[in-house]
């Protein structure tokens, strides 16, 4: 799942963008006239001055300076005071910024780490002053404070920042240090409010929370017969708990295409909003989601559907996005700032290359091979097709038996860390080291993996454990963020520079996640002879990337129509999620799956508490493979630590260190036409 964040940066500044917001200009007041002193000015005190390095740093300090910083005079004599021309100088500055950023975002972690802790961890019922504390943001502040003392303007000046383009074009011969110089460049390019942030902090918690309690009581589900086909106990989260119960069902299980299809009807009325609110984390109502009946001690009751929350919500989002983009000086909207900003690929080239794949002739290959081995006509929930992996023949019960066995706890599971990693090809040294750094906790939702941000901390793995221990469904998304975590902490304590920490997208944590993920039959030491592994693993990936990419798609889309009505009420924005949701699934899913109107690409959780973060899982897929077939014939731990110590370059330069090659659906096809041949 999504790797937690908790500092933001915003790209590309330059003085040509400062027409994209009124409000931008409005608050810069340095003149075209004064920019060009200015430079002249500091030009004669460094002849020797890179020109073009000074030029972009003089005017990207200009675009942001206003009023309150000083006028045109203080601006150049600021300037002149501050600009570094010398290497070795320019180099020490760099290390003491660092220095210090290390100091904020590691301290700034703890205090979001500490006062989350009641939200994201199982435990008593939350209360209003939980959620409140948690929807603080400790930082909010940080960015207006770094102007107002103009520790952000000796970065702009002396780090400028470079466009998406030009670190793709320069990037192909920087070396290390010049790369971190140039992340450093992409720490100050909005002069976000406060208020601004504590804001979208506040909403985002909000439909965290909402997400997180989102619970389904399966033993209270009837069929239109009355029978109930779930444990009594079973409690599953919409929606990556419904997913995996509905993938757990293609093994031979009694019921198991029943449950599929129930389930189906469940994730229909949450998309919907049909679902009557009473049954939502709630086990006194027994529920028929066919003919969406409510009963209560065996008599029936009138519900009340949840209406338009869902969707309220993530309006809510929006809105709080809306009153960033002034401040943003290009990645003036949340989808450039997703995209360009954050994931460094533009809004297009992810609809193309997702496109390309979901209409591919692979795609109707891969169908009617599932068809043949399902026996029966294809249904809308069979884009989670599961019988490609090596666990689909195995029993879940007879696998959640084993891990409720072996992780009581999380605690348990903590300590078997080091071994779990040995399994995968580490010395016991380096798994050592690495589980040194992790930290298990029980989360109050699906889970998720939390980086540190200072060398001095531990990343946090929050997995979700029944009152029995960790069952399989538990142990499977543990190693995900098992795979989360292992990168977070090579990308933080094998870092060479701080500022090269992390990963270029998270995407490419996803990937990591995604490749332990696929092993934990491995890890927990159940092993499947079989020779076709190879194959069904590309057809798995395939297959994933398929659903995934519809499911992103009707995200971006979402957000593309909010932009084009801004004044949409809440329940517009659900017509428009519904009928955008059946619009993509017409196009390339009901030729292939078939029942025309589906909405069930709308039924991701994400849509709600992270917008526009789901185009990084299929991107993470495209990566994964490329990876997976790097690693043929080679050591994991060896490869994965050479990855992951790349640091934050951006995406294409990191691939082509990585592995040689761009990111590309190339590959993943072409694998895919053997793959079917084999397989069948």
């Amino acid at each position: 799942m999504k790797r937690v964040l908790l500092f933001l940066v915003s790209f590309v500044m330059t003085m040509g963008c400062m027409n994209s917001s009124d409000t931008f200009l409005n608050s810069a007041n340095i003149t075209d006239g004064a920019v060009t002193a200015t430079f002249s000015h500091i030009k004669l005190l460094n002849p020797l001055a890179d020109m073009a390095l000074l030029e972009r740093g003089v005017k990207q300090t200009a675009a942001l300076w206003r009023s309150e910083d000083g006028d045109e005079s203080d601006f150049t004599a600021f300037c002149a005071a501050h600009y570094i021309s010398d290497a070795q100088g320019r180099k020490t500055l760099f290390d003491k910024l660092s220095n210090a950023l290390e100091v904020f975002m590691g301290n700034f972690h703890k205090i979001n780490v500490s006062l989350k802790l009641p939200v994201h961890l199982d435990g008593p019922p939350l209360t209003s002053i939980d959620e409140l504390l948690s929807g603080y943001a400790v930082d909010a502040h940080y960015k207006d404070d770094m102007f107002s003392n103009k520790l952000a303007f000796i970065t702009i000046l002396n780090f400028p920042n470079f466009t998406l383009q030009e670190k793709n074009e320069f990037g192909k011969t920087w070396s290390r240090l010049e790369w971190a110089y140039a992340r450093m460049g992409d720490l100050f390019t909005n002069r976000l409010p406060a208020s601004v942030s504590q804001e979208l902090a506040k909403v985002g918690s909000v439909a965290e929370n909402y997400v997180a309690e989102y619970n389904i009581m399966m033993g209270n589900l009837l069929n239109e017969e009355g029978k109930r086909l779930f444990p009594a106990d079973m409690v599953l989260l919409s929606h990556w708990n419904l997913r995996d119960e509905l993938k757990s069902n293609y093994a031979p299980v009694a019921d198991g295409y029943a449950k599929q299809k129930m389930i189906y009807q469940v994730m229909t009325h949450i998309v919907a909003q049909t679902i009557p609110k009473e049954v939502i984390n709630n086990p006194s109502f027994d529920w028929a989601p066919y003919s969406n009946r409510l009963i209560k001690e065996g008599k029936e009751m009138v519900g009340t559907p949840e209406g338009d929350r869902r969707y309220a919500i993530l309006l809510e989002q929006f809105r709080a996005a809306q009153k960033a983009d002034p401040f943003y000086p290009i990645h003036n909207t949340a989808l450039l700032r997703a995209f360009e900003g954050g994931m460094e690929i533009s809004f297009e080239e992810i609809e193309e290359m997702f496109t390309q794949l979901i209409s591919s002739e692979q795609v109707q290959e891969v169908a009617s091979l599932i068809q043949k081995r399902l026996g029966r006509d294809l249904q809308p929930f069979d884009i989670w097709y599961d019988g490609f992996k090596a666990r689909s023949s195995l029993s879940e019960e007879v696998l959640s038996a084993k891990t409720t066995k072996l992780f009581p706890t999380a605690q348990a599971y903590q300590k078997e860390i080091p071994g779990m990693l040995i399994k995968l090809g580490y010395s016991p040294e380096r798994a050592k080291f690495l589980a040194s750094k992790i930290v298990v906790e029980a989360a109050r939702g699906s889970g998720h993996a939390w980086g540190a941000e200072s060398r001095d901390e531990a990343a946090r793995l929050r997995t979700r454990l029944t009152p029995n221990g960790m069952d399989y469904k538990g142990f499977n998304i543990a190693i995900h963020e098992m795979g989360h975590n292992v990168e977070q902490t090579i990308s933080l304590y094998d870092m060479d520079y701080y500022i090269l920490q992390g990963v270029p997208n998270t995407a490419f944590t996803e990937t990591l996640a995604f490749i332990f993920q696929k092993r934990d039959l491995d890890i927990l030491g159940v092993l499947e002879s079989n020779p076709r592994k190879d194959a069904l693993t590309t057809l798995d990936i395939f297959w994933g990337c398929y659903e995934i990419m519809g499911v992103a798609l009707v995200d971006m889309f979402t957000w593309k129509w909010l932009y084009d009505h801004p004044l949409a009420k809440a329940g517009e924005l659900k017509n428009a999620v519904v009928e955008t949701a059946k619009r993509v699934w017409n196009q390339y899913y009901a030729p292939v799956l078939g029942t025309p109107d589906s909405p069930l690409l709308a039924i991701y959780s994400h849509m709600i508490d992270y917008p526009l973060y789901l185009a990084n899982y299929p991107f993470g897929h495209i990566i994964e493979f490329q990876l997976e077939e790097a690693l043929r014939g080679s050591s994991l731990p060896q490869e994965v630590d050479r990855w992951y110590a790349l640091g934050r370059l951006a995406p294409q330069s990191w691939m082509q260190q990585a592995v040689g090659s761009k990111v590309s659906t190339a590959p993943l096809l072409a694998a895919v036409q053997k793959a079917v041949l084999q397989v069948e």
